[in-house]
């Protein structure tokens, strides 16, 4: 009988923890980081580090993951769709002085989203950070990408939008 009760509890663990995979396609493409996003958020990063990202590219396919010379081969990647609600609760604080970021903020005007991590090695940017550019990103439409480092948040736009 015990047994039986385990049983539930170790298929929900599996099923909540889902095996890394490619990089969607949805992503796929090169990127360009367009502008910094107006959140109202507690940042590790200065107004000089946020500019340096403005115009850099990002990269994804199923061999490749890029930003920069920083370069991931055969990435993996975990998806997950999240509301507005979770989104909020999950990167803003609990405090009136917190940081505090919705996805009206970001532009976002649906009530979900997906949500792509890449993973890798831990990074070094700017010291302050093991993140890398876009290895977390909120697929907002076909042409847009929301991401963050150090809790500021960025727009990349798909290179074909941009160079219309």
């Amino acid at each position: 009988m015990k047994e039986l009760f385990y049983l539930p509890m170790v298929l929900l663990g599996v099923a909540s923890s889902a095996p890394a995979q490619p990089v969607p396609k949805a992503i796929w493409g090169h990127w360009i980081v367009t502008r910094q996003l107006p959140a109202s958020t507690i940042s590790c990063w200065g107004e000089g580090e946020a500019q340096k990202l403005i115009g850099t590219e990002l990269a994804y396919s199923a061999q490749s993951f890029r930003w920069k010379n920083i370069r991931m081969k055969n990435p993996t990647a975990t998806t997950r769709t999240l509301t507005a609600q979770q989104f909020h609760d999950e990167n803003s604080g609990g405090g009136s002085n917190s940081s505090q970021v919705t996805f009206a903020q970001l532009g976002i005007k649906t009530d979900h989203v997906l949500e792509i991590k890449v993973s890798h090695p831990d990074a070094g940017i700017t010291g302050a950070t093991s993140e890398i550019p876009g290895d977390s990103v909120l697929s907002r439409d076909k042409n847009a990408i929301i991401f963050s480092v150090c809790n500021t948040y960025f727009e990349a736009k798909s290179h074909a939008a941009v160079h219309k």
